[in-house]
């Protein structure tokens, strides 16, 4: 799995039909910034709002997945959202000037074709995986539906469907790398039995379906006036039924393209728990309720983690610079190096990281018998964090110095002691002029904050 955060390189666009609503749409995908994660945007609407593909948004889950924020609707995300979980692309703006995405041919692989002509951009931060800690259940009894997430540290699906269906039976699929989505999950199609067709239409609904985008599944004997019926429905002059119990002679990509179209399914709508995952998910008889509301399931534990805002540090994955890499930007060398990592950078915010140990220096004086990191070292810290941001903006860092101006509202609000690792962000209060920076920091360890303070900076060219 992808360690750092990726965008796409250009925007790009698709068109089509939206499979439930029958209106033709553009789709955009944009560039996004680290952290933005997958956001739509309803151009058609006054004020272009935006519509956060979070779990809490979903709405209905009828015959697809549907987000709503701030009155601001958007039909059947999770084949789009399972392009770019297939991908691991984490940072995207998703415009769109109609309520529902293209359907395309009913899978994923168009979106998965124009991403990759839009090319993937590594960002400067880490990928804030949410590792599963223990096992999670959900259970639909009326439905036969069960799902659970195990820990593991990858992303592996496995599904199984069984519609007590002649034609199609018990089937199964699974990936066991998300590298594999791609070849083995993402050109699968949607489905649904021919029973439910007429439901279907008399609900407003598959205004867009077509036999070119759906493999309707026929469990019954059909008469020809119904054949002559569906024709007309899908306006088309002649409909057949295969022997398979396909309807009109589609073939199937797969022997089991519906249990590997669910397994698409529940990653698309896994992506609205917000963060990638590291689990392995088994789900069987899944659908879009039961996803979502496993999906909910998953949120609520994230969420037990720890708050969002705080940067998160995982050791095993490399940092964004390395000491030697800081040694080249800040011009601080021992006994006042006191930054270890970073681990997320981009225009406005950066995160570092110190492992503070007793070898540190000053503790032989501060204090021999209760050894406490001293605060103002705590803010030196803190500041070499936001140097390094500053620094960022310059093409030639090692040719400057960076001073303090100024320090207001420090506070600090717990001892730091040996064995512990602090976390320091800071970020960009207003735009960079004239060379000074004002950026509010923040100290953590752990998710307990113990120390801030707002911090005044300027970059001086060493040869002014």
């Amino acid at each position: 799995m992808k360690v750092k955060q990726h965008t796409i390189g250009k925007q790009v666009t698709v068109s089509g039909v939206g499979l439930h609503t029958g209106v033709e749409a553009n789709m955009t995908f944009m560039p996004a910034p680290p952290n933005h994660g997958y956001k739509f945007q309803r151009i058609d609407l006054e004020g272009s709002p935006i519509v956060d593909a979070d779990v809490d948004n979903v709405v209905d889950v009828s015959r697809g997945t549907t987000i709503e924020q701030g009155g601001a609707r958007v039909n059947t995300v999770e084949h789009v959202l399972a392009a770019l979980v297939g991908l691991e692309i984490d940072n995207v703006l998703i415009q769109l000037d109609g309520p529902e995405p293209p359907i395309m041919d009913g899978s994923s692989i168009q979106f998965i074709s124009i991403l990759e002509d839009a090319g993937l951009r590594e960002q400067n931060a880490l990928r804030r995986f949410f590792e599963v800690p223990e096992s999670i259940h959900y259970r639909d009894s009326s439905r036969e539906v069960e799902m659970a997430a195990l820990p593991l540290d990858d992303y592996r699906v496995t599904v199984m469907v069984d519609y007590n269906s002649p034609v199609l039976g018990s089937q199964h699929a699974s990936i066991t790398d998300i590298s594999q989505f791609k070849a083995e999950i993402a050109s699968c199609r949607t489905f649904c039995f021919l029973h439910e067709l007429e439901m279907l239409y008399k609900q407003n609904l598959i205004q867009g379906g077509d036999l070119n985008n759906a493999i309707v599944v026929v469990d019954r004997v059909v008469t020809d006036e119904e054949l002559e019926g569906l024709a007309k429905m899908f306006n088309k002059p002649k409909v057949e039924v295969r022997k398979e119990g396909i309807l009109n002679n589609v073939e199937l990509r797969y022997k089991n393209e519906p249990a590997r179209h669910k397994l698409l399914d529940v990653v698309g709508d896994l992506a609205l728990v917000g963060r990638p995952l590291k689990a392995q998910i088994l789900a069987a008889r899944p659908g879009h309720a039961a996803n979502v509301a496993f999906a909910k399931k998953l949120k609520r534990a994230m969420e037990k983690v720890g708050p969002s805002h705080i940067p998160h540090y995982d050791p095993k994955l490399p940092p964004v610079l390395d000491i030697n890499q800081i040694g080249n930007i800040l011009p601080h060398r021992y006994p006042f190096q006191l930054l270890d990592k970073i681990i997320y950078l981009d225009d406005t915010v950066v995160a570092g990281v110190k492992n503070v140990t007793i070898n540190e220096p000053f503790f032989m004086g501060h204090f021999p018998n209760n050894p406490v990191m001293p605060g103002v070292l705590q803010v030196e810290a803190m500041a070499q964090t936001g140097g390094i941001l500053v620094l960022s903006t310059v093409d030639d860092p090692e040719n400057y110095w960076t001073y303090f101006l100024g320090i207001e509202s420090c506070k600090f609000r717990k001892m730091v002691l040996p064995g512990d690792t602090l976390v320091f962000k800071c970020e960009l209060l207003s735009p960079i002029r004239r060379g000074i920076a004002k950026m509010k920091g923040e100290a953590y360890v752990g998710n307990t904050l113990v120390c801030e303070a707002v911090m005044t900076a300027s970059i001086v060219r060493k040869d002014a």
